[in-house]
């Protein structure tokens, strides 16, 4: 055998192993199973409801799962001070949630389909442990965002809360597409691709909460963010989702029927 042939061989070798490796291999999980490791605490007073009953609880943030859109219906979490870190983490795969019942949506169904695999707990809000970094890439965590809007308006409202995290302290956060019917589809699982997206933010406690909530459409907009404010109950009425359900009826009552921008200083 000659050397031509040989390193033919070894190319067409590598070009098959290099498929192999990018089409069927992924690690196992990202979550800790040990027990040990640390955990972001959320106030339990501030959980949404779920619609479907598909709540699935990870080390740094908690949501719940749509198996009907393929994605999850709302990830909560919160973002403290302490949080914000510039710690540069290696970009893992994106692997199906392995604590998902009936499995995650698989990242290939994002391939060619022109839609990023766009974040809702963002990997810039959790770059404080390679854990808390990794967690961010289960496909539960993702939802189809078009390209302009994912790095535009929606990465300067990251950005914001990021601001507001960094100012109060500490800040919780629910987001997520409006899942409803009629959504175009993506890849051979039909992955929803929401027509607008969701944050619904909050600050303090009791009487003193302060809470505000964004709906924007997804694709790119240079109007400044405090345009796309909403109240709580708008988003509520969008997507059948109960915010602060656990909170006094008085509070809820009051606070989530404002639009209570005053209380936020805004950098976008």
């Amino acid at each position: 055998m000659n050397r031509k042939t040989i390193y033919t061989i070894l190319t067409i070798c590598c070009v098959v192993g290099f498929w192999l490796f990018d089409n069927f291999y992924t690690p196992a999980t990202y979550s800790d199973t040990s027990g040990d490791g640390a955990k972001t605490v959320i106030a339990s007073s501030l959980m949404p409801s779920s619609t479907t009953g598909e709540i699935v609880e990870h080390s740094h943030f908690t949501l719940s799962y749509n198996e009907a859109y393929e994605q999850a219906e709302w990830v909560a979490y919160s973002l403290k001070k302490e949080h914000l870190t510039n710690d540069d983490r290696k970009r893992p795969y994106f692997i199906e949630d392995p604590k998902v019942r009936t499995k995650s949506a698989d990242w290939r169904n994002y391939k060619g389909s022109g839609y990023d695999r766009g974040h809702l707990c963002p990997a810039g809000d959790r770059r404080f442990s390679e854990q808390a970094y990794n967690e961010t890439f289960y496909t539960s965590n993702i939802s189809p965002q078009d390209r302009d809007f994912n790095a535009g308006i929606w990465n300067k409202l990251e950005k914001q809360v990021r601001i507001w995290a960094k100012r109060h302290g500490e800040i919780f956060v629910v987001t997520g597409g409006v899942l409803e019917e009629g959504l175009d589809e993506i890849g051979e699982e039909d992955v929803d691709v929401p027509e607008y997206y969701y944050k619904v933010i909050a600050r303090g406690d009791g009487d003193e909460i302060k809470m505000l909530a964004f709906l924007l459409e997804g694709k790119e907009r240079s109007k400044p963010l405090k345009q796309f404010s909403v109240s709580v109950d708008e988003v509520e009425k969008r997507t059948g989702i109960d915010f602060f359900r656990k909170l006094p009826k008085k509070i809820q009552d009051q606070k989530e029927s404002e639009v209570d921008t005053g209380s936020w200083k805004f950098s976008f």
